[in-house]
């Protein structure tokens, strides 16, 4: 089968490789669509190495069919050959071919196409995951989410919203603003125009104040905003593109009983992230093929065009995300 590498020079390279070695517990999928996350840019860098176990090439998140299923596999689950699925993967989802265990699988949600399923699973995990499992996010409360324009913001914000929470978000400027109304968050901060701090603040003065952050830039807002959240609020760091340092006041900390939290998604036990997608499939997916949810697609690009598609990334020029279509040959 044919993977996406990276040379020694980090550029991509559709190459032969070795057909994957399905376990007992897995399903083989030929793969229709892969979707990427910036944690794809980090792996080509280096700095984000696909866990033991895991294929080199990257890909975290797929849709596509299953073609073979291992003995445990079937005995366990519900999955038959043929089945259209979106899968998370701890890496390998830019080849035409890849095993992952079957309760890391989840039923492609009727009325999308394979390429908005493979939308699905990490982003939308990852959402749900931080959100209202780490976040607690109940109805009515209100959630901070930054950088709006980015592929997981176009996941999160929807979601929060379809759950019943008023929504922040912030882009740079007024053209990203224009571009992210259809995710309907409830106040966008330009930050060309008007500082995050300011913002919490005046939420918080008219009695708004944010009881959910789950953020991936970090740096300096962290500090500046932490202050005025709502008492008993939960900001969950998510990765740190903005900056790893913050000068925080820990008073407010202990007054309002404010919860700073780590977390992260490829860390997590397989039972864990199979307990999460399951949730998924119960709470989300009913939204989902119900039309209140749908993935935010900017581009979909052959896989042969990967450069382009991590590019965009680098250039931070999508509203949603960015998917990869995997031709059969």
């Amino acid at each position: 089968m044919k993977a996406m590498l990276v040379d020694e020079n980090k550029a991509l390279v559709w190459s032969d490789v070795p057909d994957p070695v399905m376990k007992e517990d897995e399903l083989l999928l030929r793969i229709h669509a892969a979707a990427l996350n910036r944690a794809d840019l980090l792996q080509r860098q280096g700095r984000y190495p696909s866990p033991p176990g895991c294929p080199e090439w990257m890909g975290l998140e797929v849709a596509g069919v299953i073609v073979k299923m291992g003995k445990a596999a079937q005995a366990r689950s519900r999955w038959k050959i043929g089945d259209k699925v979106c899968a998370l993967l701890g890496g390998g989802g830019y080849a035409q071919y890849v095993c992952v265990r079957y309760d890391m699988a989840m039923p492609v949600p009727k009325g999308l196409t394979m390429e908005e399923a493979a939308a699905l699973p990490e982003a939308y995990a990852t959402a749900y995951l931080n959100l209202f499992l780490e976040g607690h996010l109940q109805l009515g409360q209100t959630a901070f989410i930054p950088g709006g324009s980015g592929g997981l913001s176009s996941v999160a914000i929807p979601l929060a919203k379809a759950f019943g929470a008023r929504v922040l978000t912030t882009v740079l400027t007024e053209e990203q603003r224009a571009a992210i109304a259809p995710l309907h968050a409830d106040r966008v901060i330009v930050l060309t125009k008007e500082s995050v701090e300011e913002a919490f603040k005046e939420e918080e003065a008219a009695g708004r104040p944010v009881n959910v952050a789950m953020d991936a830039l970090s740096g300096p807002m962290l500090g500046q905003c932490l202050p005025y959240m709502a008492r008993g609020g939960y900001w969950i760091v998510i990765s740190t593109l903005t900056g790893v340092e913050t000068k925080l006041a820990l008073r407010p900390l202990l007054t309002k009983g404010l919860h700073l939290v780590g977390s992260m998604l490829r860390s997590r036990a397989p039972e864990t992230k199979a307990a999460i997608l399951s949730e998924l499939v119960q709470k989300v997916w009913p939204k989902i093929e119900a039309g209140e949810i749908r993935p935010s697609i900017h581009k979909v690009l052959p896989i042969e065009e990967a450069e382009e598609a991590h590019a965009i990334l680098e250039r931070g020029e999508n509203v949603g995300k960015v998917v990869l279509r995997v031709r059969e040959t």
